[in-house]
C-alpha cells in the first residue's frame, strides 16, 4: 500500500501543474477566452464596449505549437494580463463546424473562413482594429496577424504594439525594429 501511494504521489508530481484544460472539441480553453456565437460584428460591438481589441485565435485539435503556447507563453504573467485587461479573444477552430459570421456579413463555418482567411498555421493570432469596414473579411482589415507559436517576449511585444497602435505609423519602426529595440531594453534574451 505504502508503495502504491507513493506511485500515485510520484504521478500526480509529474503531470504539470499549468497544463492547459483541453475542451470537447480538442482545443486548449483559458479562462481569458470569450465564448461567443462567433458573430465577429457583434463580437467586435462588444469587445467595444469593454475597451478592449477584438483578436480572433484559430487553433486545431492535437496542434503542438498551441500547447506551446497555452503552456509556455499565455502563461507568462505580463501577456496573461494583457489578454485578460487589452484583449476579447475568440478561439477559432481550424477544422471546426460552428457557423462564424464574418466581419463583412458571410455566414460559414469556422474551417471555411479559416480557408478564406489563407491561415495555414496554428496557432494564428488575427488584431482586429479599432474600427470594421462591413466590406472586408476579417483578415482583409487586420493590423496584424501573427502565424505560429512564438515566445512570450515576442507575443508581449506584439500585443503591445498592437495595443498602442504602432502599426499606424511604421515609417519610423516598424514591428520587428520595435521588437528589437524591446529586447535590448528588457535584456531578458527572449528573442524568439
Amino acid at each position: 500500500m505504502k508503495h502504491l501511494i507513493a506511485g500515485l504521489v510520484a504521478l500526480v508530481l509529474a503531470v504539470p501543474v499549468w497544463a492547459a484544460e483541453i475542451g470537447d472539441d480538442g482545443l486548449h480553453k483559458a479562462d481569458w477566452m470569450r465564448d461567443t456565437f462567433k458573430d465577429l460584428g457583434e463580437d467586435f460591438a462588444e469587445a467595444q464596449s469593454e475597451g478592449k481589441r477584438l483578436m480572433l485565435l484559430v487553433e486545431q485539435r492535437g496542434c503542438l505549437y498551441c500547447r506551446d503556447m497555452h503552456e509556455k507563453t499565455f502563461t507568462d504573467p505580463r501577456v496573461r494580463s494583457l489578454l485578460e485587461d487589452t484583449y476579447f479573444p475568440v478561439q477559432i477552430n481550424l477544422h471546426g463546424d460552428t457557423e462564424l459570421v464574418d466581419t463583412d456579413g458571410e455566414a460559414l463555418s469556422e474551417k471555411e473562413a479559416a480557408r478564406r482567411w489563407g491561415v495555414l498555421f496554428t496557432p494564428t493570432m488575427i488584431f482586429l482594429p479599432t474600427e470594421l469596414d462591413s466590406a472586408q473579411t476579417a483578415v482583409e482589415q487586420a493590423v496584424a496577424v501573427m502565424p505560429g507559436a512564438f515566445s512570450a517576449g515576442t507575443t508581449l511585444d506584439l500585443l503591445t504594439w498592437v495595443a498602442e497602435e504602432r502599426y499606424l505609423d511604421q515609417s519610423e519602426e516598424d514591428f520587428q525594429r520595435y521588437h528589437a529595440r524591446m529586447i535590448r531594453e528588457r535584456d531578458d534574451g527572449d528573442t524568439r
